[in-house]
C-alpha cells in the first residue's frame, strides 16, 4: 500500500507539472503539430524564409527541429504530435510529456506483480538564427522515484543491472535526465538541410524512434522486449551527430559513449566518445518513413566484455483517419553481434495503434526475439543449460493486445484508462523455468500533455 500511495502521488505531481506550461500563459498554438520533415523541406519554396518578417515566427529550420522526436529521430510527418507551444521573447517553446500509472500482474514461476509509474516530460526551445535555427532541449523522467527496486516486472526482458546483478525478467527505469542537448539546423540550396547535434546525454543516430516516443507505441506503457536491440541508445552520453538532408533522404553519423547508463539514475555519466553509428532515413511522403542504421558500441553492458555491433531496419506509417484519430504502425528488425562471444541474436517487432473512434483505441504488439541473457544471474545454471542444449539463445514470442479509452481533458492534460494482455510462447528448454503459457496483464491510467485541437 505505501508503494501504491507513493507512486500515485508522484504520478499526480508529474501530471500537475506537465500542466504548468499550459496554465502559465496563453499558448501560441493549441493544435496538433505536423512536423516538418526533409521531404517537406524539399517541397518548400526557396523563398519561404524570405516571407518571414520577424524573429518570432519559426523559420523552416526551426519547424524541422520542432518536428523531431528524441535526439534526431523521426516519426512520420503526418503524425499529429501531442504538444503545447508557448513563446518567450524570440524563443518558441514546445512542451511534451506523458505519465502512466500502471498495475502489472504476471503468471508463471518467474512472473511478478507491481504498481509503478513510467513517465517523461520534455521542453524544447528554438529561435531563428538567420536562415538557420538553434534548439535547446531537455527531457526528464521521475522513473527513479516511481519505479521502486530499480525495475518493473517484464517477463523475458534483459539488459543493464540492479544492485550489481544483471536484470532478468524486469525493465530498468529511465534516467532522471533523459536528454540535454543543443541542436543547430540550416537549409542549404533549394532542397537541402544540414544539422549538428551535441548532447551530454541524448540520442545517438542508431535505430528507430525509441518506444516511449514512437507513434505506434505511445499507448503501450511497457518497454518492448527488443529494446536493447532496437532503440536503447536513445539515452547515451557524450553524443555528437551530424546530418545532411537532401530531398527525401537524410544521412547521419554519430560518435558517442557506448556504455549503457549505470545504476545511479540521478547523474549524467561521463566518458570518451568510443562508439559510432550511421543512419539513413527515407521519407517518400508524409505518411511513410523508413530507416536503416548500424553502429559499434564499446562494451555497452557493464557485466560483459563484448563490444556489440548493432544493425537495425524499420518502416513506419501513420494515416489520419476520418474519425479524428491517427492509425500508426511500425515494423522493426534489429541484430546484435557480440564480438567476444562471436554470435548474433535478432529481434523483430510489429506494433500498431488503431483508433476505432475518436475516444477508443486498439493497441497491439508482436515480438519475436532470441534471448541470450535469461540466466545471467546464475552462471552455473547458464552453463548447464548450454551443455544440455548447445544453444546460447532461445526464441521467445510475445503477443500483446490492448484497449485505451480517452476520458477527457483538464486544461492541456488529456487522461485515459486502458489495459493490455500479453501471451508468451517460447522454446521448450525455457518452459521448466517460465511455465507452459505465461501471461502478463497491465492496467493503467495515462496522463498526456496535449494541445486542445
Amino acid at each position: 500500500m505505501p508503494n501504491l500511495f507513493t507512486t500515485s502521488f508522484l504520478t499526480g505531481l508529474l501530471a500537475l507539472l506537465l500542466a504548468m506550461p499550459a496554465l502559465a500563459q496563453e499558448p501560441v498554438s493549441h493544435h496538433h503539430h505536423s512536423p516538418i520533415s526533409p521531404t517537406d523541406s524539399a517541397r518548400t519554396d526557396h523563398d519561404h524564409n524570405h516571407q518571414i518578417n520577424d524573429d518570432k515566427t519559426p523559420n523552416l529550420a526551426s519547424s524541422y527541429l520542432l518536428g523531431l522526436s528524441s535526439g534526431t529521430s523521426l516519426n512520420p510527418a503526418s503524425w499529429p504530435m501531442p504538444m503545447v507551444m508557448n513563446r518567450l521573447g524570440n524563443w518558441n517553446l514546445m512542451w511534451m510529456g506523458q505519465a502512466f500509472l500502471v498495475s502489472t500482474q504476471q503468471t508463471g514461476p518467474r512472473g511478478g506483480d507491481k504498481v509503478y509509474s513510467s513517465n517523461w516530460g520534455m521542453l524544447a526551445a528554438t529561435r531563428n538564427v538567420g536562415r538557420g535555427s538553434l534548439m535547446l532541449r531537455g527531457m526528464v523522467s521521475l522513473d527513479p522515484l516511481t519505479v521502486s527496486g530499480k525495475r518493473y516486472p517484464l517477463l523475458f526482458q534483459t539488459g543493464e543491472t540492479a544492485y550489481g546483478k544483471p536484470l532478468v525478467d524486469g525493465q530498468h527505469p529511465h534516467e532522471l535526465m533523459m536528454e540535454l542537448s543543443v541542436h543547430y539546423a540550416r537549409p542549404i540550396g533549394d532542397k537541402g538541410l544540414v544539422n549538428f547535434y551535441y548532447a551530454p546525454v541524448g540520442d545517438a543516430a542508431l535505430g528507430p524512434v525509441a518506444f516511449p516516443h514512437r507513434a505506434s507505441a505511445i499507448d503501450l506503457p511497457q518497454s518492448a522486449l527488443g529494446h536493447h536491440w532496437q532503440d536503447s541508445t536513445h539515452i547515451a552520453n557524450n553524443v555528437l551527430t551530424a546530418g545532411l538532408s537532401i530531398h527525401k533522404f537524410r544521412i547521419e553519423a554519430s560518435a558517442f559513449r557506448g556504455r549503457e547508463p549505470d545504476e545511479n539514475r540521478w547523474n549524467i555519466d561521463t566518458g570518451a566518445m568510443d562508439s559510432w553509428s550511421g543512419r539513413l532515413t527515407f521519407q517518400p511522403n508524409r505518411n511513410w518513413l523508413a530507416q536503416v542504421s548500424t553502429g559499434r558500441l564499446r562494451r555497452p553492458e557493464s557485466h560483459h566484455l563484448d563490444d556489440v555491433v548493432r544493425t537495425t531496419a524499420s518502416v513506419h506509417h501513420t494515416r489520419l483517419m476520418s474519425n479524428g484519430g491517427d492509425w500508426s504502425t511500425s515494423l522493426i528488425w534489429a541484430r546484435n553481434y557480440k564480438t567476444i562471444g562471436r554470435y548474433p541474436t535478432q529481434a523483430v517487432l510489429a506494433e500498431a495503434v488503431l483508433p476505432l473512434s475518436r475516444k477508443n483505441l486498439l493497441t497491439s504488439r508482436f515480438e519475436w526475439s532470441q534471448r541470450d541473457e535469461l540466466f545471467e544471474y546464475d552462471h552455473d545454471l547458464a552453463h548447464e543449460i548450454f551443455v544440455k542444449t548447445g544453444k546460447r539463445a532461445f526464441t521467445v514470442s510475445a503477443y500483446t493486445l490492448g484497449y485505451t479509452r480517452e476520458l477527457g481533458s483538464l486544461q492541456s492534460i488529456q487522461t485515459a484508462v486502458g489495459f493490455n494482455v500479453t501471451v508468451y510462447t517460447m522454446a521448450g528448454a525455457l518452459k521448466p523455468f517460465y511455465g507452459d503459457h505465461p501471461v502478463g496483464l497491465n492496467l493503467f491510467l495515462r496522463f498526456r500533455l496535449k494541445g486542445r485541437g
